[in-house]
């Protein structure tokens, strides 16, 4: 019988696994509990018997060798018969499988720590489980008629107007694209175009220089001000966006313009779905940059970039679109490059009217009954007051012959906010954004652009479920 237990430490070379041990430890998965012992510390110290011997903690063993340590934490369980050693090996083993996870729990504390930027591979579980989990999410939102296919042939959300990228199945979705090697921040290390910062990075950088009564470059402001992490995260275009603009807006085999291409991201996408892309972009080595990306990890259609003013983009760019997409720069908010064409050298009223001009150029290159998506978010004066960028930017399309069809809300990783939005709403009462808008525009017959698209599968709950149409 146990007649009590010690804690104490021991040398890694003294203890003695046991012989017969039937439960297995992949190198990947001693991989992932040396990673956790890293990450939180030795949390669970290795179970032994007053011989050295291991009851429990194989993994641990194995995991403390490959970190090289010294010494490891123990607990000794004394007076064991060698039966119930024999047997309670087997039971800390089996009793830990024999537990299951409530669904919906798991999801939010996932989705919790994914709004904390926190790597979930800490966790150790792998895709197979993950895209389950997303799997029966996806069944449980369509109903129980609702059939769904593998994320990895087939991406799909229901068309409501909220965008939610904080999800577990989006996440998932969007490490898959960037696993197939896109580095879209590259090309961005001098003049850095407008999509390397975050909003979050944008305001701080503002308030900044409101202290110092000066301008920042993003490079002195990266260098010397800048306390938000992981930066190069900020700077990739999202991908799943992308690919659900152009599964739902874009004729398959259908050709997109992006007037303010930035880096490779959504034309590798319109590659990988089997689109054709023009991108236009005024900095060379911007271009140069997402060519070789492209060389390196597209496809058949190949995406393409062109090297301009966007301004005249109808002289640049020659075939006509099937749909135009893009994410304009922040108005004057930040430099991005020292081209006196470079609207973000503009103040904004110069900058409207070069935005506007891109805008009509955009709509004279689309064909008749095709769509438009276009991704943006508002923008502060130095006062801290909205400029109305949004609002401008819908004036502009429905001024150049389009008609306002949709607009959705793309709700962004919280990421760092909750650490500042306390002492920013307390002086100055300014929420903290954590979204963009997506606006889509149609020119022509809104149907006829429709049917150009194809059909989409996309399975529904009971309408009586669902809100009403606006």
């Amino acid at each position: 019988m146990n007649t009590g237990y010690q804690f104490g430490e021991r040398q890694v070379s003294e203890l003695i696994p046991y012989a017969n041990n039937a439960r297995t430890h992949s190198p990947e998965q001693v991989k992932q509990i040396a990673a956790s012992i890293t990450e939180f510390g030795f949390t669970n110290p290795i179970l032994i018997d007053e011989h050295n011997g291991l009851i429990a903690g194989h993994g641990r063993l194995l995991a403390a060798n490959l970190l090289k340590l010294q010494n490891v934490p123990v607990f000794v369980l004394n007076g064991l018969t060698e039966y119930q050693k024999k047997a309670y090996i087997l039971a800390d083993n089996q009793l830990a499988l024999n537990a299951g996870w409530d669904e919906e729990l798991l999801k939010l504390e996932l989705e919790f720590l994914q709004e904390g930027d926190f790597d979930i591979d800490l966790i150790a579980f792998d895709d197979d489980f993950l895209d389950l989990l997303s799997e029966n999410e996806e069944q449980e939102s369509q109903g129980s008629s609702g059939k769904v296919g593998s994320l990895a042939d087939k991406f799909i959300l229901p068309p409501f107007s909220i965008f939610n990228s904080r999800t577990g199945w989006w996440q998932e979705r969007k490490r898959a694209w960037l696993e197939l090697g896109i580095q879209s921040e590259v090309g961005r290390d001098e003049g850095l175009t407008i999509s390397a910062l975050s909003t979050s990075q944008y305001t701080e950088k503002n308030e900044i220089e409101k202290k110092l009564g000066r301008k920042l470059s993003t490079e002195e402001y990266k260098e010397k001000y800048c306390s938000l992490t992981k930066m190069s995260t900020t700077s990739i275009f999202d991908p799943v966006l992308t690919e659900l603009c152009y599964e739902w807006f874009c004729p398959n085999n259908g050709h997109i313009v992006d007037p303010f291409a930035g880096g490779s991201v959504r034309g590798v996408v319109a590659s990988r779905t089997n689109r054709k892309y023009t991108g236009n972009d005024l900095r060379e080595e911007q271009v140069l940059a997402n060519r070789e990306q492209a060389d390196s990890i597209c496809v058949e259609p190949k995406p393409h970039w062109t090297i301009g003013d966007s301004v005249e983009l109808e002289t640049l760019i020659h075939e006509k679109a099937d749909m135009i997409f893009s994410c304009p720069p922040y108005a004057d908010l930040e430099k991005y490059s020292d081209n006196p064409k470079d609207l973000s050298n503009m103040s904004y009223e110069d900058f409207l009217a070069g935005y506007r001009k891109v805008i009509q150029a955009s709509f004279n290159l689309l064909k008749n009954d095709r769509f438009a998506a276009w991704v943006v978010g508002e923008v502060r004066d130095k006062n801290g007051v909205y400029l109305n960028f949004v609002g401008d930017t819908i004036t502009a399309f429905i001024d150049a012959g389009f008609s306002y069809y949709n607009e959705a809300i793309l709700v962004n990783v919280v990421g760092s906010l909750p650490i500042r939005v306390g002492k920013q709403f307390s002086q100055s009462r300014k929420l903290g954004k954590t979204h963009q808008n997506v606006l889509v525009f149609v020119k022509g017959d809104p149907k006829k652009a429709a049917l150009a698209c194809g059909d989409i599968e996309v399975h529904l709950e009971d309408p009586e479920d669902t809100e009403q149409e606006e």
